[in-house]
């Protein structure tokens, strides 16, 4: 394919065909001499009449011809009458009509800008203009002026219009200001500026760099990382020394920056066992009111020792079900206490006593509640449960606010109307996650935690379900009793041998668990791919794009999700006459694709019909699939179906999305389906070990595969390293609720 050659043209802005005004993508048409071109790209807020210099290449559109592909933007305000004239015309400054604009142009001619900013009293000389008119035209003129000035300053940075859109919302006029006296501002999550990039801003500012402000930003950079991979804190001696090597900087400038942010606040220190561990605000906050908030609860939840036996046995023989003893321990648990975390693996009843306290919560009354962290567990909830199960953010209800933190509308102030929830899969809600579940709940609303602690932890930093069950602040009931029905299948058998360390027998080929020795990486993925789109379609009747999900432990590698989401859309989902697409760098995103969000974004709005009942909200979330219904090549922009909810991404979201014919079993979590193809091929021995593959096998539902090298296989079962989080929560818990060990484990 010809490589585009970059060139640089130069008018002014004839006329606006597209624009976002959030993300800053824009169509225009600009005259440049005699001629009048399309242009596309990331344009920021551009008006009819503005100068601009764009560097970028021309590129053919098979639909709508020849285009301007915009890279980078130089802009300037017009500075002759007419193009003033034309520019204030178009609404560019609020409070400035046509009538005004050609008023302001007759007296000022080329002038006007200059007196609109230096000079706002001259204003008055035109009729019908009064002196507090005139301040309130030249202000907005001034927070026009710099939200312009201001994407023209990162734009040299390559930073995104998109991040100066949003820049400018936060700090308004003094943006600029802020970030030229410390960019390292740019690296909130709100605004997504990596600390690299903040970097070199800051070295091309000249600024010092062992200023207190680089500092800081390295050690808030250094544990969001670490946030990342899960830990909501880290010990002081390793932050310290990663700190110091990350920034090139002597530990004693470290201690003093990392002294005064513990005194403003903006970081805290806890101690356990005698070592000083630190913490962002937001972490430290939220374990801490969940320590609290459950000690209270506990205190709440008194044991009011009625033995609930009889309504067991009458349910029994209502449903025909026979409860085990720990079943009948967890339900009478459920009912006497209301504060109870149940734990088991695949097969040992754990839905079976869910149904049970569901119904005996509703006989007595109780407004019960049900949810799981993630669409497809709340839909397998409600499915087993009979009960409308949401995820935790459509429970609590997301609440559309300009901010890098999530607000919810069920808050401290606005609590759920609920007198028991029962949250599914909890070994996946994280402590932030947490913390605003117990924000949404009262004091004396019955709570029953579910999962299945032998999973991978959460996603998001923290370890919840473990920390919780722990510390001894709620009783812990754990299934093991695998029941008859459960043993005839091989995928749960091999589950609860797999998590106990014992090897499986790969040879043996049962009706529901395969394994297929490939050990050349070209086998493994043609393999893959007929089984997606021909074998398995075939023999079970299976959807690749609804039922059959690919795992990998790893994204990287020949048999990790980026290689072979490449190979399974060209096959599953080739190009084809009339299938628009929009390529991004590592992906191109086809009508039809099955993607994936792989960051919790609560301002994406999405829209749902369902015949006459329309519905609309807010967030997207990380692990939720969608199908792309539709791409605009011009606009840049999919609209992507997620179970019904459709969402429209702009180009600057794509980075959040990405295809998800093979995901990591990490993004699984939470998630079941029907049939499950895990790649175990090779790779970093530190992601291939037992309680990940254990949550990869109790992913499938009828169906499981296992490709790749059966001594790979092997090693994991036999690598028993799980993973280390660095938390607090288990440590606040026990401060709170005596820090002798409490037999809670029934």
């Amino acid at each position: 394919m010809e490589q585009a050659v970059e060139q640089k043209i130069e008018g002014e802005v004839d006329s606006i065909v597209y624009r976002n005004d959030e993300s800053g993508f824009a169509v225009i048409m600009l005259a440049s001499g005699n001629d009048l071109i399309c242009v596309v790209g990331e344009l920021g807020s551009v008006e009819e009449g503005e100068e601009l210099i764009c560097t970028g290449s021309f590129v053919v559109h098979k639909k709508f011809g020849e285009q301007f592909k915009c890279e980078y933007c130089e802009r300037s305000l017009p500075k002759t009458a007419s193009a003033i004239k034309k520019y204030l015309t178009n609404g560019a400054v609020k409070g400035i009509g046509p009538l005004t604009a050609k008023a302001l142009v007759d007296k000022f001619g080329d002038k006007t800008f200059e007196i609109l900013e230096n000079s706002p009293e001259r204003l008055t000389e035109i009729e019908g203009i009064s002196k507090a008119k005139a301040e309130k035209i030249s202000k907005q003129f001034k927070q026009t002026f710099a939200a312009r000035t201001l994407m023209i300053f990162l734009s040299q940075f390559d930073i995104p219009v998109s991040v100066s859109v949003r820049a400018f919302k936060r700090w308004g006029e003094h943006a600029e200001m802020l970030i030229r006296a410390n960019p390292y501002l740019l690296c909130t999550p709100y605004l997504g500026i990596s600390f690299t990039v903040a970097d070199r801003i800051a070295a091309r500012l000249e600024l010092p760099e062992n200023s207190e402000n680089r500092v800081r930003a390295g050690i808030e950079c250094v544990l969001r990382q670490n946030a990342d991979a899960g830990h909501t804190c880290l010990p002081i001696d390793k932050l310290s020394e990663v700190t110091c090597k990350f920034l090139g900087i002597e530990a004693s400038l470290f201690d003093k920056t990392l002294a005064d942010g513990l005194e403003e606040e903006t970081l805290y220190c806890y101690i356990k066992k005698g070592r000083k561990f630190i913490m962002l605000a937001d972490y430290f906050r939220a374990e801490n009111y969940i320590s609290r908030r459950l000690s209270v609860m506990k205190e709440c939840s008194y044991d009011n020792r009625i033995d609930f036996s009889d309504l067991i046995d009458k349910a029994e023989r209502k449903s025909g079900v026979k409860y085990d003893e720990l079943q009948r321990r967890a339900i009478n648990l459920a009912l006497s206490y209301g504060f109870i975390v149940i734990t088991g693996g695949p097969g040992t009843g754990k839905t079976t006593t869910l149904n049970a306290i569901i119904d005996m919560y509703k006989q007595q009354g109780l407004n019960v509640m049900v949810s799981a962290p993630t669409g497809r567990a709340a839909k397998r909830l409600t499915d087993i449960t009979g009960c409308e199960a949401k995820t935790i953010h459509r429970l609590l209800e997301v609440k559309p606010v300009d901010s890098e933190k999530i607000c919810f509308v069920h808050d401290e102030d606005n609590m759920l109307e609920c007198d028991a929830l029962i949250i599914d899969e909890m070994s996946m809600v994280d402590t932030l996650l947490f913390e605003a579940v117990l924000k949404g709940i009262g004091m004396t609303c019955k709570l029953v935690l579910v999962g299945d602690s032998d999973q991978l932890p959460s996603v998001g930093a923290g370890n919840v379900l473990k920390d919780i069950m722990a510390s001894g602040v709620m009783p812990v009931v754990r299934l093991t009793q695998i029941f008859r029905q459960a043993q005839k299948s091989a995928i749960i058998t091999n589950a609860h041998r797999i998590v106990s360390g014992q090897h499986i027998d790969l040879t043996e080929k049962d009706k529901d668990f395969f394994f297929f020795q490939r050990l050349d990486y070209t086998d493994l993925q043609t393999l893959t791919a007929e089984l997606c789109k021909t074998r398995l379609p075939k023999a079970y009747g299976f959807s690749p794009f609804e039922d059959i999900q690919v795992l990998s432990p790893t994204r990287k590698g020949p048999a990790g999700t980026i290689e072979l989401n490449k190979v399974l859309q060209s096959e599953l989902n080739p190009p084809a006459k009339g299938k628009s697409e929009i390529a991004a760098p590592i992906f191109t995103y086809r009508t039809g694709d099955k993607v994936m969000q792989t960051k919790n974004d609560y301002d994406i709005i999405w829209h749902k019909t369902e015949g006459e009942k329309n519905e609309s909200g807010a967030g997207i979330f990380n692990g939720d699939i969608g199908r792309i219904v539709s791409c605009d090549r011009i606009t840049r922009t999919l609209k992507v179906d997620f179970d019904g909810r459709e969402a429209v991404y702009t180009a600057d979201m794509l980075n959040n999305l990405e295809p998800a014919y093979a995901v990591t079993v990490h993004k699984s979590q939470g998630s079941e389906f029907d049939a499950v193809i895990l790649t175990v091929f090779g790779g970093y021995d530190k992601l291939y070990y037992r309680n990940l593959l254990y949550t990869a096998v109790t992913r499938a539902k009828k169906l499981l595969i296992i490709i790749g090298n059966s001594k790979r296989v092997e090693f994991m079962i036999d690598n028993d390293r799980r993973m280390l989080r660095y938390t607090c929560l288990k440590e606040m818990l026990k401060e709170l609720n005596g820090d002798e060990e409490q037999q809670t484990l029934l």
